[in-house]
């Protein structure tokens, strides 16, 4: 099975400025989605990864950083191109603190817009990998019962199975079977490995 085509959702008002961009970002080998406002584009019930949108800050409905928020505020985490004819530097410097990939005043050159778009899609693919290790790490870490958790939070602090046992007032051999499920649950075959795994699952070690 082939992996998706990635997507450029563009949202743009003025119609023949939409074609011309979807004729030259398709003709560049990607998907094209087109809007003509930030309302449109807000009804998609869902969206294509990897992708990235191409967005214009001024648009007849909610302008282009408004919609940027909105989608911050829904957990959209899409790379945002801004085009603009009257932009100006307090303007780009929000959007980019937002983590808009680039603000581009038209009239643009091709290459340039091509370059942000690969930049963004180049992001997406590393988001929606950052997002699928997320949710295999919260599936393996919904596995493991309380005391197994407890238990894993003291071995990545360096305690040894005795001092744990004493901790959690049990004896050294349970603390060992708990042990050993952790690791088995986990898919870790060392401590140094769990330690990893309890950070991306932001997890501290016991006091």
């Amino acid at each position: 099975m082939s992996a998706p085509k990635s997507v450029v959702y563009i949202v743009e008002d003025d119609p023949s400025f939409r074609k011309s961009m979807e004729r030259l970002i398709r003709a560049s080998g990607f998907e094209v989605v087109a809007f003509e406002s930030a309302n449109s584009f807000l009804k998609k019930s869902s969206v294509q990864r990897p992708a990235c949108i191409l967005l214009d800050v001024q648009l007849p409905d909610i302008d282009g950083l408004r919609l940027q928020q909105e989608l911050l505020e829904k957990g959209y985490n899409l790379p945002i191109i801004f085009m603009t004819g009257h932009g100006t530097i307090p303007m780009s410097v929000q959007a980019m603190k937002k983590g808009a990939i680039d603000f581009l005043p038209k009239p643009f050159e091709t290459k340039n817009l091509l370059s942000a778009i690969v930049k963004a899609l180049e992001r997406d693919t590393q988001n929606v990998q950052e997002e699928a290790l997320k949710k295999e790490i919260n599936v393996l870490i919904n596995s493991l019962t309380p005391r197994e958790k407890e238990v894993l939070r003291w071995v990545i602090s360096g305690k040894l199975n005795k001092q744990i046992a004493y901790a959690l007032g049990i004896t050294e051999k349970t603390v060992k079977v708990h042990r050993s499920r952790v690791m088995q649950k986990t898919k870790c075959s060392s401590v140094a490995e769990l330690v990893r795994f309890a950070e991306q699952a932001n997890i501290s070690p016991a006091d």
